[in-house]
Formats: structure tokens, sequence, C-alpha cells
């Protein structure tokens, strides 16, 4: 087995802190969505919203999850960062990949987020050609 230095868990610092960007980027792009949506159905009672109500609540949640994995994760890479420092490298080691487990369930998530999202935008897009099509 390879030597555990102080420099692997420190890299992917700067990748999961640009990943956690951009999830907290979606999520505060939802949090616009659901207001704006909120506030159509107040007005209209449109039951065609709720499909975009259930797919961006099931989003939110989603999202909720890449961030909780994403920051566990990152703690792990800290985590395993002060066992290498006190010396307690094949803890280190099982925290470190137990870290990387985590950051995969979080990418792992984002996929299934991204196929949801792509799906609710083809909806809207059917509904624009239909439109289109009768006109």
């Amino acid at each position: 087995m390879e030597q555990l230095t102080l420099t692997t868990p420190a890299l992917l610092f700067s990748a999961i802190s640009l990943i956690m960007l951009a999830y907290t980027n979606r999520f505060l792009a939802y949090a616009a969505i659901v207001r704006g949506l909120r506030d159509k159905y107040i007005e209209s009672k449109d039951e065609s919203l709720i499909f975009q109500i259930k797919n961006i609540k099931q989003r939110l949640n989603l999202t909720r999850w890449m961030q909780i994995f994403g920051i566990t994760s990152l703690l792990f890479c800290v985590l395993t960062m002060f066992l290498i420092y006190i010396e307690l490298k094949l803890l280190a080691v099982w925290c470190f990949g137990f870290g990387l487990v985590l950051l995969i369930v979080s990418l792992a998530i984002l996929i299934k987020e991204i196929q949801i999202s792509t799906h609710a935008l083809n909806v809207h897009l059917s509904d624009i050609e239909a439109y289109l099509k009768n006109k």
C-alpha cells in the first residue's frame, strides 16, 4: 500500500469546495423557482403547476442529500489529515477511503438529479412543440 500523506486528502479540498459551490448554486436557483411557483399557484390554482412543484421538491431533496454527502466527505478528509498528523496511519487510510465513497455517492445523486432536471425541461419543450404544431 502506498503511503498516505497530508497532501493527498488536502488535494480534495479544492475539488469538494467547487462541487459544494455548484450544489449551493443549484439550491439557490431551486429556491427562486419554488418562490415563483408558489406565487403562480396561489394566483391561479393551476393544476398543471402540480407536476412542476412535485418535480422541484424531489430535486431539492436530492440536492440536500448531495450537499450532506459532499460536506461529510470533506469532514472525513479533514479527519484523515488529523489522523495522519497524530500518526494513526491505518485509521487515516480507512477514513480517507470512506470520505471518497461519500464523495462518489454525492456525485451519483447529482447524476440522478440531472436526469430528473432534464426530464422536466423536456416536458416544457414538448409543451412548446405541441403549441407550435397547433398554431
